[in-house]
């Protein structure tokens, strides 16, 4: 299918991008911007940023859409947690996103990796880092969940990527209801933890799917949504079934937030770690303004 006119991104320099790549493989680190092959590599390298990929470079799962390796996984990396806080010091960000493969060969997950991961980083500059994690389902383990919620991360993210009715065709080993699940249980195990979830579309699905998933988001109390465009990686990954326009997904934001989202990012060029400190933000001050509201009825009701 050929790309419509507003699919065009500026290739990325290269100077930048070796600059990046040479000082993370100094630390023997993964991104998933380089393994999934994000179109926006080249603006967030530009920017010394860039998500972290913990627990490998392979994942134990055949989502069908996405570019990560599939295989068997290499043994677990202990040194891992503090090179990703090393690498954070050197790039001196203040915000920073973990995410990595379905880790399905260990007993938790993976979720200790990321636990671990976000002490590391609660060390350096003062424990004033932003964290966000986008973590995977932990096949519905609430022990490997509470690991990493225990950590309180800022924001927890884990990715619906697509809607029910192409569950079985796109993310096969994967579960919508139990994704949901986890993103509730999030929330009734620490209330200050902003949730995230983000869409794929372009994969067949209906506009009326897209709201009713958002719908669902909103049900479990998610605060911030992203919404993409569906990219082919390869022949071998799943077609694109169409390109949605730009006013479309301007749509799509106008309901996200008359439903209630404290955030939503939605445009052909969205990921759901883009600009994610942007997206935290305007989080944090949509809940503080719902907080004072609260406060200024109760005080209207008491002197009433």
């Amino acid at each position: 299918m050929k790309l419509p006119p507003w699919i065009k991104k500026k290739a990325p320099k290269q100077k930048v991008m070796q600059e990046m790549r040479e000082l993370l493989r100094g630390y023997c680190l993964y991104t998933v911007c380089e393994e999934a092959g994000c179109p926006n590599i080249g603006e967030c390298f530009e920017q010394r940023t860039a998500t972290f990929l913990i627990l490998g470079d392979r994942c134990t799962r055949n989502c069908r859409f996405c570019a990560v390796k599939k295989g068997i996984p290499l043994p677990l990396d202990t040194k891992e947690p503090k090179n990703v806080a090393q690498a954070v010091k050197k790039l001196g960000l203040k915000y920073v996103v973990i995410t990595s493969p379905a880790r399905d060969d260990l007993a938790d997950g993976g979720a200790g990796q990321f636990a671990q991961t976000i002490r590391e980083l609660r060390k350096i500059n003062g424990g004033r880092i932003k964290v966000e994690v986008l973590i995977p389902d932990f096949k519905g383990c609430l022990s490997s969940l509470k690991k990493v919620v225990e950590e309180r991360p800022d924001v927890l993210n884990h990715n619906l990527e697509t809607v029910p009715r192409l569950y079985s065709e796109v993310r096969p080993q994967a579960n919508y209801s139990r994704s949901l699940k986890l993103l509730e249980q999030s929330k009734e195990l620490d209330s200050s933890i902003h949730t995230k979830s983000g869409l794929m579309v372009g994969l067949g699905e209906s506009f009326e799917d897209v709201i009713e998933t958002m719908k669902d988001l909103r049900g479990v109390d998610c605060d911030i949504l992203t919404i993409g465009q569906y990219l082919r990686p390869s022949r071998e990954h799943l077609e694109v079934k169409e390109f949605i326009r730009p006013e479309k997904f301007k749509e799509y934001e106008e309901i996200g937030q008359s439903l209630g989202f404290s955030y939503i990012a939605s445009s052909p060029f969205v990921r759901s770690s883009y600009r994610a400190k942007q997206a935290f933000d305007s989080s944090l001050v949509a809940r503080k303004k719902v907080i004072a509201r609260g406060s200024k009825k109760a005080v209207q009701f008491f002197e009433e």
